[in-house]
Parts: C-alpha cells; sequence; structure tokens
C-alpha cells in the first residue's frame, strides 16, 4: 500500500494532499488520521499544514504500514511552515518536537499516544511564534487551549488530552514559567454506555453473512475485547481445549484470560476452515492484522440491516457483553476481571444500565392507579389511555 503526499490549497489554506489508488482498507487507514478531511473539489483526501507539519504527517502514515511518496514540488518553498526553533540562552533547539516525542517514548506511553500528543504540542509551537520557552506561561497555555477547542470543537476528551499534552510538555521543559499544577482539565463526560438487548445482539449475528465479519462481531460479543484487542489477538492465543483466550498486553499493557464461549466454537472451526489465518485471528486479505477502520464501517451496516437505530460501535458489543453478564448474575468482581478493569468503579457503570433490579422496581404512577383501584375497583372500567373530558 502506498500513498503520495503532494501540496495542495485548499480554501485558500495550504494543505497535504494524499493520494493513493483506491483501496477500500487503505482508505480506512487513511481516515483513522488525526484531522485527515476529505475533498469532493478535488476528490482526495488532504490535512491543513497549520495541524499537521510534513515530517509528523510522513511518519504517522508509516506506522500504519503504508509506503509514502513525496511529490518533487513538495518543497519548504512550496508549502510554508513556520518551523519552531526555540532560543535557550547561546543554543539553539532545531527539533523540539523530535525532542519531546523521545521524552513520551521514554514514558513508554502508546504509540497512537505520542503521535496526538505531538501533533497538539507541534500546533503549541505554531501558536508562539517562535518565543522563547523562558517566558511561556500559563496564559500563553490558555490562550492556546481557547483557540484550539474554539476552532477546531474539541470534544471533552479531546480535550483533556490537550492538557495532558502540555502537562508533559512543561515537564520537560522546566526553565519555561508554566505552573504545571494550575493547568486543570475538564472534568470526564459521565455517559451511560449504549447496550444492545440480546435479541439486538443475535439479529446483528444473523444479518452478518459474511463468515469473517460474524466470527469477529461474535468474539468480541462473547468475550467482551476491545476493538484494539480483536485486531492485535494471534491464533496462538486461542485454546480451544480450556475454553479461553488470553489477551497480551491490553489497555494499561496487561495481560488477562476471558472466556471463550462454546456456542462460539463452531464458529471458530468454520471461518478457520475457511479461510485459513496465517498468524492473526482476523486478518486482511493481503495479511497482517485487519483494519479497525474496516470493523467499523461493517458493524455500522449491520446494525442498519438489523434495524437497530442504536449507534453502534465495537465498543457497544463489549458493554452489551459486561451488562449482560451483571443481568446473569455474575460477580461484579469477576466481571471486572474479564474486562481487565484497574479499578471496580470503571466496572460499575455497568450496574446503571443492568436491568435485573430496574425491573423489579415499580413506577409510582402504576402504585398509584394500584391504590384507587383498590378503593373504587369502577376506575378499572376506565381505560388510562382514553381520553379525559374536564
Amino acid at each position: 500500500m502506498t500513498v503520495t503526499i503532494k501540496p495542495l490549497t485548499h480554501g485558500g489554506e495550504a494543505c497535504y494532499a494524499i493520494l493513493f489508488a483506491y483501496e477500500v482498507s487503505l482508505k480506512e487507514l487513511i481516515k483513522e488520521l488525526q484531522y485527515v478531511r476529505y475533498t469532493a473539489t478535488h476528490k482526495c483526501f488532504y490535512v491543513f499544514t497549520k495541524n499537521w507539519n510534513l515530517e509528523a504527517l510522513e511518519r504517522a502514515i508509516l506506522a500504519k504500514g503504508i509506503t509514502v511518496t513525496k511529490d518533487p514540488a513538495l518543497t519548504q518553498s512550496s508549502i510554508k511552515i513556520p518551523v519552531p526553533v526555540i532560543e535557550q540562552g547561546t543554543h539553539f533547539i532545531l527539533k523540539p518536537i523530535e525532542v519531546y516525542r523521545n521524552y513520551l517514548v521514554g514514558l513508554r506511553l502508546s504509540k497512537s499516544t505520542v503521535e496526538t500528543y505531538s501533533v497538539f504540542i507541534s500546533n503549541f509551537f505554531l501558536f508562539l511564534h517562535q518565543k522563547l520557552l523562558t517566558e511561556v506561561t500559563n496564559e500563553d497555555v490558555r490562550l492556546f487551549v481557547e483557540q484550539q477547542v474554539r476552532v477546531k470543537n474539541y470534544k471533552i476528551s479531546t480535550h483533556r488530552q490537550l492538557i495532558s499534552a502540555i502537562k508533559h510538555f512543561a515537564t520537560l521543559q522546566l526553565d519555561s514559567k508554566i505552573d504545571i499544577d494550575a493547568l486543570q482539565r475538564p472534568y470526564k463526560s459521565k455517559y451511560l454506555p449504549t447496550v444492545l438487548s440480546t435479541e439486538e445482539v443475535l439479529e446483528l449475528l444473523r444479518v452478518a453473512k459474511n463468515l469473517k465479519h460474524r466470527a469477529a462481531l461474535a468474539l468480541l460479543y462473547s468475550s467482551g475485547l476491545r476493538i484494539g484487542e480483536l485486531i492485535s489477538l494471534e491464533l496462538h492465543m486461542i485454546d480451544i481445549d480450556r475454553k479461553q483466550l488470553v489477551v497480551k498486553q491490553g489497555k494499561g499493557r496487561k495481560d488477562r484470560v476471558v472466556v471463550l464461549a462454546e456456542g462460539f466454537i463452531g464458529l471458530l472451526k468454520n471461518y478457520y476452515l475457511t479461510y485459513r489465518p496465517k498468524q492473526y485471528f482476523i486478518e486482511n486479505p493481503t495479511g497482517g492484522p485487519y483494519s479497525a477502520g474496516s470493523i467499523r464501517q461493517f458493524i455500522k451496516r449491520y446494525g442498519k440491516a438489523a434495524g437497530i437505530r442504536k449507534n453502534i460501535t465495537p465498543h457497544t458489543l463489549r458493554h452489551s457483553y459486561a451488562t449482560h453478564l451483571i443481568e446473569n448474575g455474575v460477580g461484579l468482581r469477576y466481571v471486572q476481571d474479564l474486562l481487565g478493569h484497574s479499578k471496580p468503579e470503571t466496572t460499575m457503570i455497568y450496574t446503571h444500565v443492568a436491568r435485573k433490579d430496574l425491573l423489579q422496581i415499580q413506577s409510582p404512577l402504576d402504585t398509584a392507579l394500584q391504590s384507587l383501584a383498590k378503593r373504587d375497583k369502577e376506575l378499572l372500567k376506565l381505560p388510562f389511555s382514553d381520553n379525559f373530558s374536564g
């Protein structure tokens, strides 16, 4: 898979055009890159140069296993990008972003986190306009964050990531005037997870005619896997005899063992004999791990085919798995282990959507009507749904 980066002007702003021969899996990988957009005018994907510098964009594409070629016209003279050169006394740091990246890697943060944080700090340098690091204050941070949130319409989660990136930056640049303790992240939004009923899950599997897709959906639900855990699951991690699979280095770099549903084993054998994957449980047609974007895409497609109006993502199946376990009487501590949560508070969110206890609660309207009915049986002759005349 190969893409070519070319200079582009779109909407009066400098951009990088990302060109490639159409291929669904390649398109989905490119769409996963932060800030990538599609222009119908030029019929290509692109990113604004204010969001990505060329080096970071190339590195991000290469990290997805895609070969990158650059158009000869792609020179600093053709695309004007402020290069952050920060003066420190008598020394000049020509690549502060690279220093920052190395620092994050040294903290053993995930590749995606390193890439995301590096883009944030690249934008911060551009915002500072080569201001001395020793002069950067919390006021600069405030103005930058306000601009980014307003212009790019960040969600709360992205806003929190932005503050975390700046905190790491300030920790590395101790001679700046940024007070790390004064940097506050916005509170997390607390949403109840979207959960499918067991009937909806079975209907979703029924409409998935593609055997590979059905196997992926069934494993996401039956074992409560995250999408990253699914696409990185290798065949040797599946133990049919013990009816379990081992999740290696899941979120938080933790290993865990989860249950392999007995009802899934027949589907697993059929899938394996049909597709003969070599290393990973689910592989793309050319080998190697499957694209997360492709999985999200076919889940939405099957959700519509099943007539499910809820917004379905791979994580919806994990939410459904956890909720159904609790409804079936599995203890919270066991569910926590199966999901790989570090804190029980994270798992407890599913107790708010489990129906087992909620269905036993009677609405005060029903209580009131029953009380009246006992006092006057004639009230039963008046259906509650009828119109009342006053």
